[in-house]
């Protein structure tokens, strides 16, 4: 994983932006293209496989939700991919009711699953992603691709069939424009194909991309992406071929809900929060998060997914001490400097001071 993102006010602050384009890019996804102001150019720069937090109003409930942005940075265009799930509020109404002209809310660019070649540099890139993991790899897909001349990429795209595979016709341009760069291997759950492998992308297929196909290939690093139990098997697959943990990253869009609390939390905290350069202090009970609590007590503090699957609501603990619930986002390094996702983060000690802004 790379290092955190600075964070600044900016971070926090949602701006107002048109949509320029909804199109289909499978029955149950889209993309959408969103116009940036010429003022806004600089505040919307990002890297590629970084996300947006776009806001929504349904029912008179606000909805957050973060999607990657699919399109590389030098293209001058920003672009996510939205795939329908079932119950889901804002990917219901993005496929459904989203048009060009309208406008949405949207925190600037975030996240941590990212590349950044250098035109010198000879890697040997892969990636392993399933269903709309695909998002955020297609971006370092073609950033790679476009950037570090002398590299190349493995791609290992799983999916249900060729009709339900996001931004097939993008690959294969892809495939036409760097023909030597770019290989691409199709896996399909319910259908054959030519071409492609049949089933899921678990141990098996992992072990013949690096042991047949690809054997004479020493790939430098491995992008992943899609349900948990696809990365973590994926993911001990390639440390089993002898891969370091500092080769492999990845980014989760959903997560298992279990929960690592070990503590009691049966108490009351004072809790101090410092954001956007102001001092608030309220009590909360330890049974809740510290996000939870923040936005109970009227403070804008920053959050997405609220999943712990995104780094937008990291905080550093000035004093006292908080346990997470979860955390697939922050490594044992950053823990250890007093980092923590505070949708996930329960106090364990009378008192508690957090810092947004220094992160």
């Amino acid at each position: 994983m790379v290092v955190l993102l600075q964070k600044n006010n900016a971070l926090n602050t949602f701006y107002t932006l048109t949509v320029s384009e909804v199109k289909r890019e499978t029955p149950n996804a889209v993309s959408i293209t969103l116009q940036i102001p010429n003022d806004l150019k600089e505040k919307f720069s990002f890297k590629a496989g970084q996300y947006i937090t776009m806001k929504h109003q349904a029912n008179g409930t606000e909805i957050r939700r973060a999607y990657s942005i699919c399109s590389a940075p030098n293209s001058g265009v920003l672009k996510v991919g939205v795939k329908k799930v079932e119950n889901g509020l804002f990917s219901t109404f993005a496929n459904n009711d989203l048009k060009a002209g309208d406008t949405l809310e949207v925190l600037p660019p975030a996240g941590k699953f990212t590349v950044s070649p250098e035109l010198g540099t000879v890697k040997n890139y892969a990636a392993f992603v399933a269903g709309s993991g695909i998002t955020p790899v297609l971006s370092i897909v073609q950033t790679v691709l476009e950037e570090a001349p002398n590299s190349t990429f493995l791609l290992v795209y799983g999916n249900q069939s060729p009709s339900e595979t996001m931004f097939f016709s993008n690959i294969k341009k892809l495939q036409e424009d760097y023909p030597n760069r770019l290989s691409v291997q199709y896996v399909f759950s319910r259908e054959d194909a030519e071409n492609a492998h049949f089933g899921r992308i678990d141990r098996s297929v992992v072990n013949l991309m690096l042991r047949n196909k690809y054997k004479d290939t020493q790939f430098d690093d491995f992008y992943l992406c899609g349900p948990e139990t696809m990365i973590d098997e994926v993911s001990s697959t390639l440390k089993e071929n002898h891969v370091n943990t500092k080769q492999i990253h990845f980014e989760l869009f959903t997560t298992s809900e279990g929960d690592l609390l070990v503590e009691a939390h049966d108490g009351n905290t004072k809790v101090t929060v410092t954001l956007d350069d102001e001092t608030e202090t309220f009590t909360m009970p330890q049974n809740k998060s510290v996000l939870e609590a923040a936005l109970e007590n009227k403070l804008d503090a920053p959050f997405s997914c609220q999943g712990g699957i995104c780094s937008t609501c990291i905080a550093r603990v000035i004093e006292g001490k908080a346990e997470m619930r979860k955390n697939q986002i922050l490594t044992d390094g950053e823990i250890a400097e007093g980092l923590i996702l505070t949708c996930q983060a329960h106090p364990t000690t009378p008192t508690l001071v957090i810092d947004y802004d220094d992160v």
